[in-house]
């Protein structure tokens, strides 16, 4: 048995309702970045919640785990790169 085969025993709606969370939080904060001009902040909090939906997407039975796993990771994946751009600037002024 592969490690982490015990996630099986826990019911979709647990995984639902973890990710509608996670998306409504990403939402959240994309729009206050936004709000407060801050795009880069905003795009990779908006990139996260993306992620959310593809990964809602597998477990709502529209799209493969395989698909939706590597969407959301590359989604992810452009998020910590807009964080990083937007707040590295930041950190050099006060160098």
């Amino acid at each position: 048995m592969p490690f982490g085969a015990f996630i099986n025993a826990v019911p979709m709606p647990v995984f639902l309702v973890i990710h509608a969370s996670a998306l409504l939080i990403g939402a959240f904060f994309a729009a206050k970045a936004f709000g407060a001009g801050e795009q880069g902040l905003g795009g990779a909090f908006a990139l996260y919640a993306i992620a959310e939906l593809f990964y809602l997407s597998y477990h709502l039975d529209i799209t493969v785990v395989l698909f939706a796993h590597t969407i959301a990771e590359v989604c992810d994946l452009l998020a910590f790169v807009l964080v990083f751009v937007s707040v590295t600037p930041r950190f050099a002024k006060r160098a």
